[in-house]
């Protein structure tokens, strides 16, 4: 089942008087269950995909339906419910609040979609364990190391049981040994059935993936399958 189809999308910013044509003509369509990277190098247009699909950012032409809705005709409210509910979103810089727990940090989006202090409690307690991460619940962010924290993030992303996990260079802060941990735990979610789809500029951290799709100057440049997974060490591209 498709969950993602964008057809013939473009992303123009206009800045001053230069124009900047950030996506050109780039359609593609994503299978629920799918692991996805999107790789490019820096101003390849990977990231303002990912804006895109996340519905964080919405294109100049072209089309994109996610779970076969078209997402020009949504409403912002229908939007926003479609951000909080349907995507989980990781971030390179983590987006954690200094001064709250653990717990408190993964039940920030429970907030939003209406759950009861209790019923918040007890899902973000069960993201943090799927994380392997519930023994340190109550340590607020500057108690935590770069993949703790990272860690936390993704328990964030997973506690509204979203259809897509979106990962925005999610090993950009960390050093080597963690961020092959965190690549591991994306592997795990994947086998678990999650949607992922990750933005990177890195090769051995694209081969995690089971599909690269590669952009150059606001084009897909290729979008294959890839024939060496990377399970938990480094790979040559």
């Amino acid at each position: 089942m498709k969950i993602i189809e964008t057809h013939h999308i473009a992303k123009v910013y206009r800045m001053g008087n230069n124009i900047v044509n950030a996506l050109q003509d780039v359609t593609i369509s994503i299978d629920r269950g799918e692991y996805v990277a999107f790789m490019g190098p820096s101003g390849s247009g990977k990231s303002t995909l990912m804006n895109i699909v996340g519905c964080l950012d919405t294109p100049t032409s072209g089309t994109y339906s996610l779970n076969n809705h078209l997402v020009s005709e949504m409403t912002e409210n229908e939007l926003a419910e479609v951000r909080n509910k349907e995507i989980g979103f990781v971030f390179q810089t983590f987006n954690l609040l200094p001064r709250a727990s653990a717990l408190e940090n993964v039940a920030l989006p429970l907030i939003y979609a209406g759950y009861s202090r209790s019923e918040r409690e007890e899902m973000a307690m069960a993201a943090l364990e799927s994380v392997s991460l519930a023994d340190r619940y109550h340590h607020k962010p500057n108690e935590l190391s770069g993949g703790q924290r990272q860690r936390v993030a993704i328990a964030r992303a997973l506690v509204n049981n979203p259809s897509i996990i979106l990962a925005d260079e999610p090993t950009g802060n960390l050093d080597t040994k963690t961020s092959y941990d965190i690549m591991n735990l994306f592997q795990e979610l994947h086998d678990k059935g999650n949607t992922i789809i990750m933005v990177t500029h890195e090769d051995d951290i694209a081969h995690y993936s089971h599909r690269i799709i590669r952009l150059r100057d606001g084009l897909i440049e290729w979008d294959r399958k890839n024939e060496n997974i990377n399970r938990g060490r480094p790979v040559e591209a």
